[in-house]
């Protein structure tokens, strides 16, 4: 069990990091983070306009500057943005400081669960089946690399999905004598 100071989460769009991190981080007593949140808050204005002002490269960079100013403290759950870990660094900084858990959720749920969702800017570039398909042909590997356990989300509902995490957690952290994050 990788003994880190924070819970991250990492899963696509869709996946569910930001509702059932908040659920988990209430259960165990710990701060919430949402790197997207504090890409928004740093810049003052929204996704979309991030991507529409700096490009997807420039959102990265934000992306990346939020991510290692939240997991430089301790004691939280952070749920990262479904592309943080195309940069090597922020896959290093969530092995480093962070016990991380990837959402796994197949495009037909992401499909539902972002179906009304227009602050997506990379589902705002062509037919939504194909993007997804491709973001997670591209990114999967990385979501594996960096988990310290993998989460089947796709068919439970968020509060099913955060008391089988509670669950798994509960006992990874018992059998390895580890605190909660």
């Amino acid at each position: 069990m990788n003994p880190a100071p924070n819970l991250v989460m990492v899963g696509p769009m869709g996946a569910g990091k930001t509702s059932i991190g908040r659920r988990i981080a209430e259960r165990f007593s710990l701060v919430f983070a949402d790197v997207d949140h504090a890409v928004v808050e740093a810049c003052g204005t929204s996704i979309p306009s991030i991507f529409e002002q700096v490009g997807e490269t420039g959102f990265r960079a934000h992306e990346s500057a939020a991510l290692a100013t939240l997991l430089a403290g301790e004691g939280q759950v952070v749920a990262s943005g479904g592309g943080a870990v195309l940069r090597e660094e922020n896959r290093a900084l969530m092995r480093e400081r962070g016990f991380v858990v990837y959402l796994r959720v197949d495009v037909e749920t992401q499909l539902k669960r972002v179906a009304r969702d227009r602050n997506r800017p990379l589902l705002n570039t062509g037919d939504r089946r194909e993007v997804l398909t491709e973001l997670i042909r591209l990114r999967e590997p990385l979501y594996l690399e960096v988990a310290d356990l993998v989460l089947e989300a796709d068919r439970l509902t968020p509060g099913e999905a955060t008391a089988a995490l509670v669950g798994r957690l509960a006992r990874e952290w018992q059998r390895n004598g580890a605190n909660a994050a």
